[in-house]
């Protein structure tokens, strides 16, 4: 698995223009590619907000409107727009399932329900959902794809850097799809090749499903053992079926593709959050606790990437950075955090990409932030060790050690000077890169941070003192200073040797912009960065007795 990781990504370096390193990208709503007026709009745009990448649907309504004729109208516009304006673009089929449904299916598809069967709950009600058991569901829709396919390979591969199979899979309204062709699967019980799958690689499933296991691969003896006697009785059991076999047919979708092209193919999910049940939320889908079920039924996909919408990014974001699974969020909601967002996500996780969603329907509020942030990122080109830092009201603080140095990384309104941080106001997000170049030498590169430096011995002798307007101790505390009293000082101190504000060239020199070391640093006590400023700093430390 591990092999075949580094060969994809390998493949994704290659097709990603040379002076792109990952995806600073944005997607498309989903009707902004239905027309050549609407591309012909809106690709100029993307280009000055900063990307390097645009997420755009490939709709199989309009790519096979009748069916056996196909149409590349609207992809090869898409295609020369980028060209034209040096974008590469990531192609999302939307082919028998969008968000569960199947509404970009082509009508001809939509009305033949004979031939083209829906799924069902366990009360018989048809849904506006194909059926992935349906051998001719699967063969339209991979007859389509494989053409888009064909026709990347032919004509695009130059700007397709990624393509999504489907979009958000998953079951609504029920677990698992009851139709006469699924109950047919069920009923046959759990498949050997997934059995095999789970046995070589029990010690490494995700915990989720270690947990699910009623009892030892290895003791599991019948020859066709059923789903609840491997998995338990309950719904959860309904979702691992399915998603079992919502992955094969993605895998043969895969398998169609690999005749064309090596460009690497990825899966998003919806989240299964809030606390509701599968079928609540689009059950099976390519989720976290699913994963080793995605990785047995489609082990050609790249990765499964997370859809991020709700509270709580960093929580999110961290499921799906595995090792084995590259972290790629291919849309996140457009907001004034957004920067913030993705400059955690690349500091933290190294991901492949960002891209928040809807991005031409956006405020120009909301999406300066991702002008802001792609800039600095486009400079950050050194694969040194970096953590990502996400700040807001509630989560403002983080420790980092390194290099026998405690970090102690803030949110910027903890600081006590700045009026926003007690007015009532809500906190924007404060997000950044702190990477190491070497011993005593890091760069921070974000907004709405504060970062300060001590030994490991310093910062256990440290104790928390109230700080005035000024940043210094209130009059009349009694506080005489941070340490420990009645103890010799014997370890080392870390100081601040400069701060520099720095942009970075092509070539990645850094170019000196202007020195910090006065109040911008509190005279030595803390590197910032303001909410609202977007910096790269280059610190240089030093060590003393």
């Amino acid at each position: 698995m591990r092999k075949k990781l580094l060969i994809l990504l390998l493949c994704m370096a290659t097709t990603i223009q040379a002076q792109d390193l990952f995806i600073l990208g944005g997607e498309l709503s989903n009707s902004a590619a239905t027309s050549v007026e609407d591309i012909d709009e809106v690709m100029p745009r993307m280009k000055t907000l900063g990307l390097n990448t645009v997420l755009v649907p490939a709709y199989w309504e309009f790519l096979e409107p009748s069916e056996g004729v196909f149409d590349f109208t609207l992809i090869d516009r898409t295609v020369m727009r980028a060209r034209e304006n040096k974008l590469n673009i990531v192609f999302l089929w939307f082919g028998a399932w969008k968000n569960s449904m199947s509404c970009y299916a082509p009508l001809w598809f939509k009305k033949d329900t004979k031939r083209f069967p829906r799924a069902r709950t366990h009360e018989g009600k048809p849904l506006e959902i194909a059926s992935c058991f349906s051998e001719e569901v699967f063969n339209a829709d991979n007859k389509a794809f494989g053409k888009l396919m064909q026709h990347i390979s032919e004509s695009a591969s130059d700007v397709v850097t990624m393509v999504q199979v489907e979009n958000e899979i998953g079951m609504l309204e029920d677990a698992r799809d009851h139709s006469r062709l699924a109950e047919d699967m069920y009923k046959i019980g759990v498949p050997q090749e997934l059995m095999n799958y789970l046995k070589k690689n029990e010690k490494n499933l995700h915990p989720w499903l270690k947990e699910r296991l009623n009892t030892k691969i290895e003791k599991v003896k019948k020859q066709n053992p059923t789903w609840t006697s491997v998995f338990g009785d309950d719904i959860f059991t309904d979702e691992i079926f399915m998603a079992y076999y919502y992955a094969k047919y993605v895998g043969r979708l895969c398998q169609t593709a690999r005749k064309y092209t090596q460009i690497p193919l990825y899966v998003n999910a919806a989240m299964n959050s809030r606390g509701r049940k599968p079928g609540q939320y689009p059950s099976a889908g390519p989720l976290a606790h699913l994963i080793d079920l995605w990785h047995a039924g489609a082990p050609q996909l790249l990765c499964l990437a997370p859809d991020i919408y709700d509270t709580g990014f960093k929580s999110w974001a961290d499921q799906y950075a595995l090792s084995n699974n590259p972290l790629f969020i291919p849309e996140s909601r457009c907001c004034e955090n957004s920067g913030a967002r993705a400059m955690y996500a690349f500091g933290e996780h190294k991901a492949l990409g960002f891209s928040p969603f809807a991005i031409d329907q956006a405020s120009s509020c909301e999406t300066e932030s991702i002008t802001k942030a792609y800039s600095l990122l486009r400079q950050l080109k050194c694969q040194a060790k970096s953590w990502g830092l996400l700040f807001d009201q509630q989560d403002k603080e983080r420790i980092i050690t390194d290099d026998g140095m405690a970090i102690t990384c803030w949110h910027y309104f903890t600081l006590p000077w700045d009026p926003r941080a007690t007015d009532g106001s809500k906190w924007p997000e404060g997000g950044a890169i702190l990477m190491r170049l070497s011993n005593n030498e890091y760069l921070l590169a974000g907004t709405g941070v504060v970062v300060a430096f001590a030994s490991e011995y310093e910062k256990a002798r440290e104790q928390q003192k109230v700080l005035g307007e000024d940043g210094f101790a209130i009059a009349g505390t009694g506080d005489e200073g941070t340490m420990v009293k009645d103890e010799i000082f014997k370890g080392q101190r870390i100081g601040i040797g400069h701060v520099d504000e720095v942009s970075i060239d092509d070539s990645g020199q850094m170019r000196y912009l202007r020195r910090n070391n006065g109040d911008q640093d509190h005279q030595g006590r803390h590197v910032r960065i303001a909410c609202g400023e977007w910096k790269i700093l280059h610190i240089s430390l030093y060590r003393y007795n």
